[in-house]
């Protein structure tokens, strides 16, 4: 499927910055998050916004288009694709906000959203114009680099009759948070992956006006999206999995393998690492199985 006629080629974007993403790869990897400059350059080109709706600033990708962008950022990066696939994910929700409050939270250039499930209980109280928000959020994968926060939580349900008032009832729903009202917590200590800074977040009692609510899923949307935000959210990850195998940090990736410069051998082998033939076999076989499923996704 391809882009409309003179709409921007973001692949051709994306292979253009791969080496740059990789330069700053190790500093992605030692910081826990993404440098600043990388955001801002990413930023600058628009791969925050693929899935926004072309109305809002976005690029309005479907999502077999989208996924062809995050499989080449993948084979740079994998924690910088990670945080841009969910970054995109989450800026999907863009089309489903009033206008104005989509245009506050993703019209600025670093107008980036991280979202991460509720770590315990999350509700909140209705009170005039808005809610009193408190409850925590854990795995918020980009929530260095991000904003605004997404915080899932469970919203009282209006009793539809006298013999449901001595129920609680609650739907889920969701609410954006300017990142600047929120504690974060550091949770995010992992040995793979660590660029992604997937950290808790959390409020107490936050005020959180009418219009930067949601319902939990969605099906009104106010601007045009060439697919729901479900299906747009749930194309982030896999694109990024299989060409991510090549870079992930810090086990060494099938292509770096047989990239690495001959070592001293070790005192209980006769060959280096990548000269063993059982490795080679294995990277091999992996190399196979990973070509093999990627024309499925």
């Amino acid at each position: 499927m391809g882009w409309a006629q003179n709409a921007p080629d973001y692949v051709a974007r994306a292979r253009a910055l791969g080496p740059a993403i990789a330069a700053a790869a190790d500093d992605t990897e030692r910081g826990r998050e993404l440098p600043a400059p990388l955001v801002s350059t990413l930023a600058a080109n628009g791969l925050f916004r693929l899935l926004q709706p072309s109305a809002l600033g976005g690029a309005e990708l479907t999502p077999m288009q989208f996924a062809e962008v995050m499989e080449e950022l993948a084979k740079w990066d994998a924690s910088t694709a990670w945080c841009l696939g969910q970054g995109n994910g989450c800026g999907a929700a863009a089309a489903y906000l009033d206008p104005a409050v989509a245009r506050e939270i993703f019209g600025p250039d670093d107008g980036i959203v991280a979202w991460g499930p509720p770590s315990g209980s999350a509700e909140a109280k209705k009170v005039p114009g808005g809610y009193r928000l408190t409850g925590s959020w854990s795995f918020a994968s980009g929530s260095h680099n991000a904003t605004w926060f997404g915080a899932p939580y469970l919203r009282a349900r209006r009793r539809r009759c006298a013999a449901a008032a001595g129920r609680r009832r609650h739907d889920p729903a969701h609410a954006a948070v300017p990142k600047a009202k929120a504690v974060m917590t550091d949770i995010w200590k992992v040995l793979g992956l660590r660029g992604t800074g997937s950290d808790a977040y959390s409020v107490t009692d936050l005020f959180v006006a009418d219009d930067h609510t949601r319902a939990a899923r969605p099906h009104d949307p106010r601007a045009p999206s060439p697919a729901g935000f479900t299906a747009s959210a749930s194309a982030t990850s896999t694109p990024r999995a299989l060409p991510g195998s090549h870079s992930a940090s810090p086990a060494p990736s099938m292509t770096a393998l047989s990239r690495w410069p001959p070592r001293r051998p070790r005192a209980a082998a006769p060959s280096t690492l990548r000269h063993n033939n059982v490795v080679q076999s294995q990277v091999a076989q992996s190399e196979a199985r990973l070509r093999s499923a990627a024309p499925f996704c």
